[in-house]
Parts: structure tokens; C-alpha cells; sequence
């Protein structure tokens, strides 16, 4: 029996291993939806491939449906649908590159032929010619291709995910973030068959979660999809990631961001944000710009003491990241967050003037002298106390040469500042302002208070 495949349009553009990759693809559907042990892709000694799968087995009448909808919502993980449309696409590329092909079940084996058209005998079409089953009791579907060569079917298993060697390195609700496995171009998968390739992604995805967009975008030929089309679902796929090792990668990478060399997925905003709060959650990291890494060079070197890993950002993110948590609820830890821990934690460590140098104390013993010259020393001012340590600045990261506490009227000035009698008094005063004036640095009432110490002190002094 002969059955007309009434094939309207040939894909012109297709070679032997997309007509090979349908059949596979099919495969692995049947095997998906029967729940089947695994396709197997093999050559015989005559030098002939085949692809069996162990299903329902082909019928002639699938050669005349389009893919099965509500089979294939049912069963969301299919690659392109039990047979129809894409099968019959196949079968023409076969016989227009000269491709021998033989499918058997038991419920028939069937050969393709060129026939007159029924009722016009001046046309000629590829036609399905059907026979009785040579094997009776054979499980499932077999492919036996005749002029297949090993490249045409090396290319086409390499569409599919499970042939290629490609790496799982976290899976989501939306799909897999693979390894480029040394690859210069990643590649994009849907339910584990390749339709697109990126040639500036980090890493390979495969879509499982598939939307509208997508669906719409999965043309009859199944490849060059745009990356309109998928650019959400990877991106939802990153968002979802909870491993460290992918936060890793895109961190690692967003270090270029800043000289433009970063892959695209470091374009995007919280896939950014994302990456540095799971890293956030995994370790001991502190987030940096390149500025910050100049600017607070003291307070870097601190942190590294402490043993933080320090992560570097752009400005972008660092805004992004400030004072927010992680997904398990612990501060981000930018600059500003890690001056503070350092400050909440601190604790001064007080040196008696007996236990100073012969020349710290000598500077020290002009403490009331300093004092005389502005008028005496305020009366909100009880003590002045040295100390080996100190408090971290908040404008400029470092350790501070003197503090004023309101609380306890004390002024706290750090040891090394008793090197000679100019840093002293200099930071004496400094701190005597803040207590005169009971404002901040960087403060018009501070810069005034300060104005009128040297005022007066210039004038004693004169």
C-alpha cells in the first residue's frame, strides 16, 4: 500500500543530520511518554545506522498528523512532539539526499518512494510505502538508515543535550546551567535539544520550563531561535540558582565588567545582584568597587586579615547590594556593612601614660599647655585618653587619629599621633572642636568651631 505524504514545502536548507535529529528527537519522546528503557543509536557490520526506540511503535497514520497538543502539554518535556510534521520533513530530506531509510514496528514496516499523485497522474510525490511487518513482535519503532555516514550522524546526535557531553553544573525549576565544556560558544537547549548557539555567553543553558515566547519562537526548522525568545527563561534560571559555584562564575566574570570584556549575562542587572548575594551566604566576602579598592586600601587590608574573600563590583551594583540581606537573611556585606561589623565589634585599648615612651610623654605633658592656648580646657571635655587602636572613619575607611565621645566626654586620640607635637596638638584641637561644637566632620557648624579655634589659638599664641 502506498500513502501519500503530500509534503507541500521542502526544507531546501536541510542536510542529512536534521532530518537524522527529528528521528531522534522522536525517539526520546516516545521513550519520554511510554517510560522506556533508552533509545539506542547504533551501526550494523553492513555499515547501516540505526535508531530504535522501545514505544508504542510507528503507525502509518502518524505520518499523516501534526504533533499531538494535548499529548504534548501532558508531557512538557518533550522535544518536539511524537512524529507528524517534523517526521515527514525528514523523510523528504532523506530522499532528496539520496538516503535510504527503512521503518519497522509491529504494526508494519514502511519504506518511502516517489508515485504519482492519486487522480493526477502527471504528478509526482514522495509517498510512504507500506508493508507488512517483517517483524511481528518487534517493541517499539526502528530507523535503519542505508548511505548515513558517521559524520551525518556524529551531527546530528550533537543537537541533542544527552549526546554532547555537556555538564549539568546547577539545575532549577526552569532548567540547567551546563558547562561550556571548553567550548568558545555556548549553546542554548530546550528540553534538551539545541536551537540556538551565543557566541559572548558565560554558559550553555537548557530550558525546561517552556513559555509562550518560546513556544512561538520554535519554528518548523528548530534552529536559529532569537534570543529574544529565550532571554527570560535564562535569566529566570540564573535568578534561581542557589549552588555557589555559579554564583562563583558570573562573579569571577563581572570583575570585567568595568573594562567591557564580561559575557553577556553580566549585563544583566540582578542576575548581578543575585550572584553576590549567594556568595554572600556562602562565605566569608566583603563587595568592592575598583574605587573602593584604592580608596580604602587600609581597611581592605583589614579585611583580608580577617579572612574575607574580597569580591570586586561595579558602581552599579554596589548601590543595588547596600544594606539589603541575602536569600538566608544576613546583611551584604559592601564596605559601609563591613566598617560597621569592625566598629560594633571594636574595642579600645587604652596605654597609661607611665607606659608611654620617654618622648610620647613628653609630647602628652603638653596637653594642658595646648589647652591654655584657646582659653582653657572646655569643661565638656572630662578626659584625654591614648589609645593603641581605634575606631574606623566613616568618610575615608581608615582608622581615626582621634575620637570625640559626647557620651562620656572623652577625647581618644590613637598612639602614633604622639610621634611629635604637631600631630598631637593638631588632633587635639581637631577633637576640641567636635566637643565645642557637638557637630560632625564635614559640617559647616564643625568647619566654623574649628575657624574660631585657630582664631584664638593664633591670637594667644601672637
Amino acid at each position: 500500500m502506498k500513502f501519500d505524504l503530500n509534503i507541500e514545502k521542502v526544507l531546501e536548507d536541510w542536510g542529512v543530520r536534521h532530518g537524522l535529529r527529528e528521528v531522534i528527537a522522536n525517539a526520546l519522546d516516545e521513550q519520554a511518554l511510554t517510560t522506556t528503557k533508552d533509545v539506542e543509536i547504533s551501526k550494523d557490520k553492513a555499515g547501516r545506522w540505526h535508531i530504535r526506540d522501545y514505544g508504542r511503535g510507528l503507525k502509518y497514520e502518524h505520518l499523516t498528523q501534526k504533533e499531538n497538543q494535548q499529548e504534548k502539554q501532558s508531557h512538557p518535556d518533550l522535544v518536539v512532539g511524537k512524529f507528524g510534521v517534523g517526521l515527514k520533513d525528514a523523510l523528504a530530506t532523506f530522499d532528496r539526499r539520496k538516503i535510504n531509510v527503512l521503518m519497522k514496528s509491529r504494526h508494519g514496516d514502511i519504506t518511502i518512494a516517489k508515485s504519482s499523485k492519486h487522480g493526477f497522474d502527471d504528478i509526482t510525490t514522495l509517498h510512504a510505502v507500506i508493508d507488512d511487518p517483517s517483524e511481528p513482535d518487534l517493541v517499539g519503532t526502528e530507523f535503519t538508515f542505508e548511505g548515513v555516514t558517521d559524520a551525518d550522524m556524529a551531527a546530528a546526535k550533537d543537537f541533542f543535550l544527552r549526546f554532547s557531553g555537556d555538564k549539568p553544573i546547577e539545575t532549577t525549576a526552569y532548567g540547567q546551567v551546563l558547562d561550556k565544556g571548553g567550548r568558545k560558544v555556548a549553546r542554548i537547549y530546550i528540553t534538551g535539544l539545541r536551537v540556538a548557539e551565543e557566541e559572548n555567553f558565560l554558559c550553555s543553558y537548557n530550558i525546561t520550563s517552556v513559555n509562550a515566547a518560546i513556544r512561538k519562537a520554535l519554528n518548523r526548522e528548530r534552529t536559529n531561535v532569537g534570543r529574544t525568545a529565550y532571554t527570560e527563561r535564562v535569566k529566570a534560571i540564573l535568578l534561581d540558582c542557589k549552588q555557589q559555584q555559579v554564583a562563583q562564575l558570573l562573579v569571577n566574570d563581572l570583575k570585567n565588567y568595568e573594562a567591557g570584556s564580561s559575557h553577556d549575562e553580566l549585563t544583566w542587572i540582578d542576575v548581578q545582584v543575585h550572584s553576590c548575594k549567594l556568595l554572600n551566604a556562602a562565605g566569608k566576602v566583603i563587595f568592592l568597587t575598583p574605587a573602593e579598592l584604592i580608596k580604602a586600601k587600609d581597611m581592605v587590608d583589614r579585611a583580608q586579615g580577617d579572612g574575607y574573600t574580597v569580591i570586586t563590583i561595579p558602581e552599579s551594583v554596589k548601590y543595588r547590594i547596600h544594606d539589603v540581606t541575602d536569600g538566608r537573611g544576613k546583611p551584604m556585606r559592601d564596605l559601609e556593612a563591613y566598617a560597621a561589623e569592625w566598629n560594633e565589634s571594636f574595642e579600645f585599648q587604652f596605654i597609661n601614660e607611665k607606659d608611654l615612651t620617654k618622648k610620647e610623654r613628653d609630647v602628652y605633658s603638653q596637653t594642658n599647655t595646648i589647652f591654655r592656648l584657646i582659653g582653657g580646657r572646655p569643661k565638656v571635655v572630662k578626659q584625654i585618653l591614648i589609645s593603641t587602636t581605634m575606631r574606623i572613619e566613616a568618610f575615608n575607611h581608615r582608622e581615626a587619629a582621634g575620637i570625640w565621645e559626647a557620651g562620656t566626654g572623652r577625647i581618644i586620640i590613637k598612639r602614633d599621633q604622639l610621634k611629635d607635637l604637631r600631630s598631637y596638638a593638631g588632633t587635639l584641637l581637631h577633637e576640641t572642636a567636635h566637643a565645642t561644637s557637638g557637630a560632625s566632620d564635614i559640617s559647616e557648624e564643625f568647619e566654623a568651631e574649628l575657624t574660631a579655634l585657630l582664631g584664638t589659638l593664633a591670637k594667644n599664641t601672637l
